[in-house]
């Protein structure tokens, strides 16, 4: 299967370094093994591979150098950097990670102009669109995830397994290359309150109250799961709204499998999740400045997406699992921003519409097949 990201990639191999990062088993390996016929591919996990690494003695006629994990690597950018500076992008020179590239903050010399960096996601409706019936895409992407190995073989028994061997190798690999973190055990009670509270706004005190550490102990795992591609983070929008707004982040799981909660919470986190990519997708391939968060006050009105395209706000999306009214909150939030689009998803909706101010009601499948956030 083609993946979205293959032809940018492709592209910008020819005069750059490119980075692909993104949560384990999204396919970062299969796809860049597909680009090339002629390609290397090392794992910095591997010893044999790390012989190779040391020695810099792979074949330079391959179409393709792939360097996997290599940010587990001491001194991994100056490394790769001084072979950009000495070789040039011939052959070209992909690396890829189950990590955020930035997780260590002494990396050594600046990679800066030598590089395009890209995010492969899971799975989404608009990427899958026309492989099966989108119905069919929906219930899987609900039930066992948009990541390829179980989403593929579309069995929530299969899924259960492996979404619990997939957490472990997360939590007790990646995690224990990249951080000094011995209480393990309290990042996974961490990761399960959180499944509870996909959709809510989070507090670092309220958490900490529950696992006796510190709120900044709280803050700190909380960015090492981002780090890892476990959870990402929605922040609340603050500039030229009254400051009753609240300050508290979202939190919402690459894999929407791991959410509990009723079909409302699921579906939000699965909008999230489609957002996100969409917006790195943006950010990756246009250039644009592309981010997501959401309205909330404190008298209980919420808006659960705001999208901001090049630092203007574009979007406000509301997320119902089956009401065909219009939230009142748009009302509220819209006197604050000038030419936005509204939405309203709707996974339960017998009759789409719109209104003279320019919200829709839609239904929530068809909308994310089709998703297209660019700045027009």
């Amino acid at each position: 299967m083609k993946r979205s990201l293959e032809s940018p990639i492709k592209e910008d191999l020819n005069n750059k370094i490119v980075f692909l990062t993104g949560p384990r088993q999204t396919g970062k390996t299969t796809l860049s093994k597909m680009l090339f016929k002629s390609y290397e591919y090392y794992n910095h996990d591997l010893a044999e591979h790390r012989v190779a690494l040391a020695e810099k003695s792979w074949d330079r006629k391959k179409d393709l150098i792939i360097f996997d994990e290599l940010h587990k690597k001491k001194n991994w950018k100056t490394w790769i950097k001084g072979i950009y500076d000495t070789e040039g992008a011939r052959p070209r020179l992909l690396v890829t990670g189950s990590a955020k590239l930035d997780v260590s903050k002494k990396m050594g010399d600046s990679l800066a102009g030598r590089f395009f960096q890209f995010r492969l996601h899971p799975f989404d409706l608009k990427e899958l669109k026309g492989t099966q019936k989108a119905e069919e895409i929906f219930n899987r992407l609900i039930n066992v995830s948009g990541f390829p190995e179980p989403f593929l073989k579309g069995k929530e028994t299969f899924y259960r397994r492996w979404k619990k061997s997939h957490l472990d190798i997360i939590l007790r690999q990646d995690l224990l290359d990249l951080e000094n973190v011995r209480n393990i055990q309290s990042i996974e009670t961490l990761i399960e309150i959180l499944r509870y509270r996909v959709g809510s706004p989070v507090s670092y005190n309220s958490l900490s109250n529950d696992l006796e550490k510190s709120p900044k102990t709280i803050k700190r795992w909380l960015t090492i799961l981002e780090n890892l591609y476990i959870v990402f983070k929605v922040t609340p929008y603050h500039k030229n709204i009254a400051r009753s707004l609240l300050k508290e982040p979202k939190y919402f799981f690459y894999d929407t499998g791991h959410v509990l909660g009723d079909k409302g919470a699921k579906l939000e986190n699965l909008v999230a999740a489609s957002l996100l990519k969409e917006l790195d997708f943006l950010e990756d391939t246009l250039g644009q400045d592309a981010s997501l968060h959401y309205l909330r006050n404190k008298d209980g009105r919420e808006i659960d997406f705001l999208i901001l395209i090049n630092n203007k706000p574009s979007h406000l999306i509301e997320v119902k699992w089956a009401d065909n009214q219009p939230s009142p909150h748009f009302k509220h939030f819209s006197k604050f921003f000038k030419r936005v689009k509204m939405d309203q998803l709707v996974k339960e909706l017998k009759k789409e519409k719109t209104y003279p101010n320019g919200l829709e009601i839609r239904k929530v499948v068809p909308w994310l097949e089709t998703l297209n956030l660019a700045n027009e």
